[in-house]
């Protein structure tokens, strides 16, 4: 089970290396080899990510990227949501079609219950808290 696409892992990684240097744009270049993402993915992921609000864009020798939004208010629940939409460990889904037990089926209400507990951990953690500890 993965709870995080690249995407998502990629937008993290990419706002904690953004976060230790918020005054300047760095290039999606220089992101993509420090933290080893393909160029041509990291692009589409950054472009989400700017289009969320969450960092900026300047063209030019001295452009870039950088983050917009305090790395505190930045929580992974909204990165989950923006790539990969609602947060959901089990979409009740076999072959593109709805299971016809949704409504009696107690494991859903038991996948349910998790997927409130995770989700509610997952709330507690930002950009932030993560930063703290990487920087120690």
């Amino acid at each position: 089970m993965k709870i995080f696409t690249k995407d998502t892992d990629y937008a993290i990684r990419a706002l904690l290396l953004l976060s230790t240097d918020k005054d300047n744009f760095l290039s999606t270049k220089k992101i993509s080899e420090s933290l080893v993402i393909p160029y041509h993915f990291l692009r589409g992921v950054l472009g989400k990510l700017i289009q969320h609000g969450l960092i900026e864009s300047k063209e030019g020798i001295s452009g870039g990227v950088r983050i917009k939004k305090n790395p505190d208010e930045i929580r992974l629940t909204d990165l989950i949501k923006i790539y990969q939409g609602d947060f959901e460990l089990s979409d009740c889904m076999f072959r593109n079609k709805i299971c016809p037990n949704r409504r009696t089926c107690v494991l859903r209400e038991e996948i349910k219950r998790i997927e409130k507990i995770v989700e509610k951990e997952f709330k507690k953690l930002t950009i932030g808290k993560l930063l703290e500890k990487v920087i120690g």
